[in-house]
């Protein structure tokens, strides 16, 4: 007896969504195009191309014996770390699987078939992803020169709006907003909307940032019951294969969080590595000097090749290429990871992770000779 087919019974909004696409693992360029795994250098995924801390291995090497319990499912040490180096309390702090986890939390917590959440075009594909896996509705807000138009943004909140997604640094430009357009722009939602509307202020590649620049986020966060910080491990502190992060609210968001949070979201070695990462403060100088190095390597190659980039405050630069697509295949084949970025609708860009000095200048030399063989592919 023949039986009909029938297709799987998953919601519209779940079945539109185009999955998160990750940079392109070193393992399937050494299968794809038979190189040797020591020729690649992967400059693609934002990671930090110091590496993991030796505090954090040590601190790893320590917590191994522990792995056949389930992890502190609170957090409770880690919690109390940066509750002290932050000055908030306990409960105001929120652990994720990654920043990214925190972001998840978010849209379950807040958003659903009846809302909406503004974000910016250009800005970090989680924000529509988590938009869309609760059916909200997208409110995309046209950028202005690669980052945020914060007085564009504001005009777009409607009473469905629960969520606002905020950047800063940007991911994929790698732009900037400065302190005091971040306090207008709450102080300018709080004026309007009371605290109905959340402000998820994302701040990843915040440690790149030079201090004077940063913004004073835990304050805001003091003085703004709707605010949430996001912060990760994933960058400066070099534990991207970890997977962890957290978030500063006020309780009442914290508690919602809460809610909806898995148990046991970070695990035993990722909490101890954490702590040690987060303390040590010799590491993080150093990636930060060495992320401005690089920083300059790149965009000093790009002037000279007369290509335009968006000037970075994290630990990408994104490059204007022409046919990036050709451009990116021609560096695959030389054994060089970049980012492309068309599905964040930047066809002609290349997100460039910055490596270290030897890394960045192999991708150069391979731009070089790129487009002395291709020019820019317009």
């Amino acid at each position: 007896m023949s039986q009909t087919k029938r297709e799987l019974a998953a919601p519209s909004h779940i079945t539109a969504i185009q999955p998160y696409i990750p940079g392109k693992p070193i393992d399937d360029l050494v299968r794809e195009f038979g190189l040797s795994p020591d020729a690649v250098v992967k400059l693609a995924s934002n990671e930090n191309p110091l590496g993991m801390p030796d505090s954090a291995r040590q601190a790893i090497a320590d917590a191994v014996s522990g792995l056949g319990r389930y992890p502190d499912p609170g957090g409770y040490e880690l919690k109390q770390l940066i509750s002290t180096r932050l000055r908030v309390p306990a409960s105001w702090i929120t652990l994720g699987n990654g920043s990214n986890d925190i972001l998840e939390m978010v849209g379950m917590a807040l958003l659903d078939h009846e809302s909406s959440a503004v974000y910016s075009e250009y800005s970090f594909v989680v924000y529509r992803l988590a938009t869309q896996a609760r059916g909200a509705r997208h409110i995309m807000i046209k950028a202005k020169d690669y980052g945020h138009d914060l007085p564009a943004m504001l005009e777009a909140i409607d009473q469905t709006t629960k969520v606002v997604f905020i950047a800063n640094p940007n991911n994929p430009t790698g732009t900037f907003l400065t302190k005091e357009s971040i306090a207008w722009f709450l102080a300018e939602i709080e004026k309007r909307h009371g605290n109905r509307v959340v402000v998820v202020l994302d701040e990843a590649y915040n440690e790149y940032l030079l201090p004077e620049l940063r913004v004073d986020s835990v304050e805001l966060v003091r003085q703004y019951s709707n605010l949430l910080v996001s912060r990760s491990f994933s960058k400066a502190y070099g534990l991207a294969g970890l997977r962890v992060g957290y978030a500063l609210a006020q309780p009442a968001l914290t508690e919602l969080l809460a809610r909806v949070r898995q148990p046991f979201n970070v695990n035993t070695l990722a909490q101890a590595a954490a702590m040690a990462a987060f303390q040590d403060e010799a590491f993080l100088a150093e990636s930060a000097r060495v992320n401005a190095s690089g920083k300059n390597q790149l965009e000093t190659a790009f002037a000279q090749l007369d290509l335009e980039f968006v000037p970075s405050y994290a630990n990408f630069v994104l490059v204007r290429v022409g046919d990036a697509a050709m451009v990116n295949q021609e560096l695959l084949k030389r054994g060089v990871i970049v980012r492309p970025v068309a599905s964040d609708g930047l066809p002609e860009w290349l997100r460039v992770s910055i490596g270290l000095e030897q890394e960045n200048a192999r991708f150069i030399e391979a731009l070089k000779d790129i487009m002395a063989t291709h020019g820019k592919g317009n």
